[in-house]
């Protein structure tokens, strides 16, 4: 970018592509060039621990997949986020009842993944657990250096200004898709949903077992399929599809000892939706 000085002599401008266009021209930013996004935590691992599937468990499940969270620190270098699970499903029930717009039902879940970042951390707390805020990525190589475990709420920063959905209120943009949001961000190594089920079937193998488990697929084949039913919530799909620095996605049952550390050493662990 250069300076340019007025006719009259007064005042610089900065000369830029930008400047006096139109933001949402297909055409502009069709012709528009910018250099390849940058990945700025190549080397860190995200997991999302999720909220009904796992941290609703309670001591069923959380002691041991924080311990074998804990057993990967020396080798890899993880952020975790955290779901929001029934209460959030229960409170966005009551808010939907009383006719609560989706920005609220939004910070409604906000509240309760926040809620599940703490207990994650507390349990994590002896190995160098600490409950982080979205202002704080910056702070990662920080942490990091100290051997610190970075835990954060899942919920993308929207709030009050969450986007209202074609149908319902409850919104699209939860704690998968800020998990996916981050990761892309950052340009993470992997990002690791933490599930209760092996991975992605045709349908709710809850509901019916006749299900097929579906290995590995790509995020479009996954979206034209439009399943009625999927493990993660439907926009990550779109968002791994159009990042440039995301390949892929796993999904892996959590409740099952080493598949977290199989997911961290690049194992097939579980399903990996990758970008086409």
């Amino acid at each position: 970018m250069t300076l340019i000085r007025e006719r009259d002599g007064r005042r610089l401008h900065i000369k830029s592509k930008l400047m006096g266009e139109s933001l949402v021209s297909k055409s502009f930013i069709d012709e528009l060039t910018v250099a390849p996004q940058k990945r700025l935590f190549p080397d860190v691992n995200i997991l999302k621990v999720g909220g009904q599937s796992i941290c609703d468990r309670g001591a069923k499940a959380l002691p041991a997949i924080v311990d074998e969270i804990a057993a990967n620190k020396k080798d890899h270098k993880m952020l975790i986020t955290t779901g929001g699970g029934t209460r959030s499903r229960h409170i966005y029930a009551i808010g939907l009842e009383l006719g609560m717009p989706t920005g609220i039902l939004a910070k409604f879940g906000n509240s309760i993944s926040e809620q599940n970042a703490l207990l994650v951390t507390m349990l994590l707390a002896s190995h160098g657990g600490i409950k982080i805020g979205h202002d704080e990525i910056v702070k990662l190589t920080s942490y990091f250096v100290q051997g610190c475990i970075p835990v954060m709420h899942g919920m993308p920063p929207y709030d009050y200004f969450a986007i209202p959905p074609a149908k319902g209120r409850i919104p699209l943009h939860r704690t998968d898709v800020g998990t996916i949001i981050m990761a892309d961000l950052i340009g993470a190594r992997t990002c690791i949903f933490v599930k209760d089920e092996r991975g992605l079937y045709t349908g709710d193998p809850k509901k019916n077992p006749n299900e097929e488990f579906i290995p590995e697929i790509g995020a479009r084949t996954l979206m034209e399929k439009d399943q009625d039913d999927l493990i993660i919530e439907r926009p990550c799909l779109e968002i791994l599809q159009n990042s440039e620095v995301l390949e892929r996605i796993t999904i892996i049952n959590g409740l099952e000892e080493g598949n977290i550390t199989r997911a961290l050493n690049g194992e097939n662990a579980g399903t990996v939706i990758y970008k086409e």
